[in-house]
């Protein structure tokens, strides 16, 4: 393999010859030998984003030349395109500051540049890595202003697209089954009625949550560090590098990020990515509850709750020809168990900071993005492999309405806990309704228990619009007294 030699602080580096990394890269190849966990591509071509910026706001300040600036904005542009992903070796496990992958950008842009400027590669001129891509930064402010900006785009672009997907197919299944009664559950014990549209739209309504949860962290991870350079205090950054740079990093995003007041609590610290990483936690748990409750309603399907018909995703079991799981359902449930360790693991990295600086910055936002990631997929295969297709076992559905103890709740008001107790006792007992008990037992006649047990009026309230379906081919399990 051809190489090349180039210099640092410490001498002679020999590095592959076609490789547009440098130095400083190529020996924490050798140190850092650790794992294979790398860094998403959205990090390293947010990277291109803020070197770009950064390179403007050093010409709007006079520290870099037009020539200079130009070259380096144009390679850092071709960085943000994806045209380097392969020069980035390095894993996750890196100093705690992310100063490998910081010089690794600045190293590739420079050599880039220089290119561009008719230079071959390992020059350093008149494009210096340091000097002039790290002009006005360091590490400890441009890689958590790198963290801010990625993750703040990976949630605009990515994650709420995929939420909001999700939240309409609840929603449109909510109204395409509003008038579909079902058996409500609690303590997974049967309970009073309610309609299949009432369960899903709690469904919509917590994804909808999930989304406004996110929006509420926006403030704080607009709010970059940027300009504090080494502590905090802006060393060798020149007057309004840090609003200069806001401007030019929002221009190129659309989004509207603004210098952090206190660069201090930028960089010591990052509570602004484990806000985020909490409201993905959510959303991991409500995901979780949400699959979880179609794979039991959809359980079967002869010989489970068999509620649901779920969408056949034409997989089948190794041994059991023809055995369809849900599949989509499980897939979920693993990802976002992965999120919610996750955020343990975010949680202790920004735990760990000392003092000025907080050096687990690469772990905390490999697994942020990571479970960015695995929501957005998992969301939008969710709703549309999974939501989008739901069917329902009518007869299933009517036969375990009718056969509930818990209608007889109905009855409290007009005869009192301890008789509808008894009804409930008694119909258990013998294997009849509740209706029947009730007649049986002389509390209430037929046409009363029908007025004041109706299944409909239980689950929406008294609505002269609607009427009770009742399949032909409704089958309950349970014996009862007659029609309802």
């Amino acid at each position: 393999m051809a190489t090349r030699i180039e210099h640092d602080a410490f001498g002679p580096v020999e590095i592959p010859a076609d490789r547009y990394w440098g130095a400083q890269t190529q020996r924490a190849l050798g140190v850092f030998d650790i794992g294979h966990e790398r860094f998403p591509v959205g990090l390293v071509r947010t990277l291109g984003l803020q070197k770009m910026a950064a390179a403007r706001a050093n010409l709007r300040c006079g520290v870099l030349p037009a020539e200079l600036a130009t070259s380096i904005v144009s390679a850092a542009s071709e960085l943000s395109r994806g045209l380097f992903d392969q020069h980035f070796p390095l894993t996750v496990w890196q100093t705690g500051s992310g100063t490998q992958t910081n010089m690794n950008a600045n190293e590739v842009i420079a050599n880039r540049a220089n290119g561009l400027l008719g230079q071959p590669l390992g020059t350093k001129s008149p494009v210096h890595p340091n000097d002039h891509v790290n002009a006005s930064q360091s590490s400890n402010d441009s890689f958590p202003t790198v963290m801010h900006v990625v993750t703040a785009l990976e949630l605009e672009r990515r994650l709420k697209p995929a939420l909001a997907f999700l939240r309409d197919a609840w929603a449109e299944r909510a109204v395409a089954f509003a008038d579909v009664l079902k058996i409500a559950r609690t303590h997974l014990m049967d309970a009073v009625p309610m309609t299949l549209g009432q369960a899903f739209d709690a469904f919509a309504r917590q994804v909808g949550h999930g989304v406004d949860r996110i929006d509420a962290t926006m403030p704080r991870l607009l709010s970059l560090p940027q300009g504090g350079t080494a502590a905090g205090t802006g060393l060798n950054a020149p007057p309004g590098f840090d609003t200069f740079f806001c401007e030019e990093i929002s221009a190129l995003t659309g989004l509207a990020f603004t210098p952090n007041p206190s660069k201090f609590e930028g960089m010591g610290a990052h509570d602004a990515l484990v806000e985020v990483s909490g409201a993905l936690n959510v959303i991991a748990t409500s995901l979780v509850k949400m699959a979880n409750d179609l794979r039991l309603l959809g359980s079967g399907p002869r010989c489970g709750l068999g509620e649901l018909a779920l969408p056949d995703d034409g997989l089948t079991s190794s041994i059991m020809p023809g055995k369809r799981n849900p599949t989509i359902a499980e897939v979920l449930v693993q990802a976002s168990l992965q999120v919610m360790g996750n955020h343990f693991t975010v949680t202790m990295a920004n735990a760990s900071s000392n003092f000025e600086l907080n050096v687990a910055k690469p772990l905390l936002i490999h697994n942020l993005l990571q479970s960015i990631e695995l929501l957005s997929d998992g969301c939008s295969v969710f709703a549309e492999r999974m939501v989008r297709g739901i069917g329902i076992h009518e007869r299933q559905l009517a036969a375990n309405v009718d056969n509930s103890l818990m209608l007889a709740t109905a009855l409290n008001t007009e005869i009192g806990y301890e008789k509808v107790a008894q009804i409930t006792r008694t119909a258990l007992a013998q294997g009849i309704g509740t209706r029947a008990a009730c007649i049986q037992l002389g509390h209430l006649s037929g046409e009363d228990y029908d007025r004041l047990a109706d299944p409909w009026r239980m689950a929406v309230g008294p609505s002269p619009t609607r009427a009770r379906p009742h399949p032909d081919a409704a089958a309950p399990s349970l014996p009862v007294d007659g029609p309802r």
